[in-house]
């Protein structure tokens, strides 16, 4: 019997537990190891998930104790089950379990992709942060003025608790405050909620697909990080960033969605350098010369309130973005800066408990705040470092109303950003020939 460790963030780990390993006699799964998020690697997969073959269920660890994991446990496996890491951390990753013993293995797109009983338009992308969100609820617009049902089906960011996350519908605020969710996953569920769609996610992506598909006429997976799909597309929309010009093929997955993307999105064309459009275009045309190429805007509004012409500003932006995204900045910085603010305050001074950890952990970070609240007791410290900040306005990029989850001590002023065309073929032309297809209207 193989004895495997699943290296992962809590997500694919988990999916490709599920669909590859868990009825699998000849495989014995002895352990997950955990990175990139804080909090979830001092915890079991529960028994209840993952099978009869495992009635303890199967611990998480840290993924820096893998060489003694390997060791211990006489691993013959490491399966590395997450995304977005440069090529170089990849093979980083795969060293220290070759070195330790272990063979390394990748599952692919189509060893682990499920069937879904209608349609699919799946929304990845080449890194974190490129705006994959915005596009996802703009497909479901387009769906939708094709007369189809559109529902949402998000890839899982499974932190709290797993049985209770097997699987997750919300079709109202109520909906989303009654899971105690995370603030990232506030963030991926509340715009399209409010929106009037149906989301749904959960740790068991086949019993998601079969929920979904009982209320759609169309699904529209919307991708985490730069992960491939856990369900099969009968169209996949790869994003590109070209304010991150190369990444599109430096990081895994990312290139391999890019490599086997039918419509690639080039984001941001309004803000990003004429010669990283470029670049980004020209390594497009060569890793998949038969995709079609769509450019599109993300234009930032500034929601009304106080002047920031010689204020002092916080500006608080989207937390994966900055962190294992690698952006400096956000739509939050972009937005102020727009409306005349010369003035930004770096809130490392400030920063309390584990946000004063996060920006030790990324050091690329400056005069920005990462909302970052993946438990309550960060999610206190974030709204706790954000009122002590001397500031004279707060200025938010994240997709939620950061206002409606503590006093933050300061006028706020939201930014908010929408997908806009910036060239033809536009993603409804792109799409029209699919979304034809499945209309009940017809061509």
């Amino acid at each position: 019997m193989q004895r495997v460790v699943i290296m992962g963030a809590g997500g694919r780990d988990f999916h490709d537990f599920n669909v590859v390993f868990r009825d699998d006699a000849s495989v014995e799964v002895v352990a997950f190891t955990a990175a990139q998020i804080p909090g979830i690697d001092d915890r079991r997969y529960p028994p209840a998930l993952a099978g009869p073959r495992y009635p303890e269920g199967i611990p998480v660890h840290p993924e820096d104790e893998l060489p003694e994991l390997v060791a211990r446990e006489a691993v013959d496996e490491v399966v590395i089950a997450y995304s977005d890491l440069s090529h170089a951390d990849v093979m980083h990753r795969a060293s220290m379990a070759l070195a330790a013993g272990a063979d390394v293995r990748f599952l692919g797109p189509h060893r682990t992709m499920l069937e879904a009983e209608v349609p699919v338009v799946a929304v990845c992308a080449v890194r974190t942060g490129v705006g994959k969100s915005q596009t996802s609820r703009a497909v479901c617009s387009l769906a939708r003025d094709a007369g189809l049902r559109p529902v949402m089906v998000r890839h899982p960011m499974p932190y709290g608790d797993l049985e209770a996350m097997r699987l997750q519908r919300f079709a109202s605020m109520a909906d989303i405050d009654a899971s105690s969710p995370t603030l990232e996953e506030r963030e991926e569920y509340e715009a399209p909620v409010r929106e009037g769609l149906v989301v749904f996610a959960g740790v068991d992506t086949a019993e998601v697909l079969r929920a979904a598909a009982a209320e759609a006429d169309v699904i529209v997976w919307d991708g985490g990080n730069n992960d491939f799909p856990f369900v099969r597309p009968d169209v996949l929309i790869t994003l590109v960033d070209p304010m991150r010009p190369g990444h599109e093929v430096g990081f895994h997955p990312g290139e391999v969605n890019l490599r086997m993307a039918d419509i690639v999105v080039v984001a941001k064309v309004e803000t990003a350098p004429a010669r990283s459009v470029e670049m980004v275009q020209r390594n497009v045309a060569d890793a998949n010369p038969d995709a079609v190429v769509v450019r599109t805007a993300s234009p930032v509004t500034l929601e009304p309130g106080p002047s920031l012409e010689d204020k002092v500003v916080l500006v608080v932006e989207d937390g994966p973005t900055l962190t294992h995204g690698g952006m400096p900045y956000g739509a939050g910085t972009v937005a102020a800066r727009a409306a005349g603010a010369r003035h930004f305050v770096d809130p490392r001074p400030y920063a309390l408990g584990s946000i004063a950890e996060t920006f030790e952990r990324y050091p690329h970070l400056g005069v920005v705040l990462p909302a970052v609240g993946y438990s309550p007791a960060q999610l206190a410290e974030l709204i706790a470092t954000i009122r002590v900040t001397d500031c004279d306005v707060v200025v938010t990029g994240t997709p939620i109303d950061l206002a409606r989850l503590g006093d933050l001590g300061h006028p706020v002023r939201h930014a908010t950003y929408r997908l806009a065309d910036a060239g033809s073929p536009t993603l409804a032309e792109a799409l029209a020939p699919y979304l034809n297809r499945w209309s009940p209207r017809g061509s």
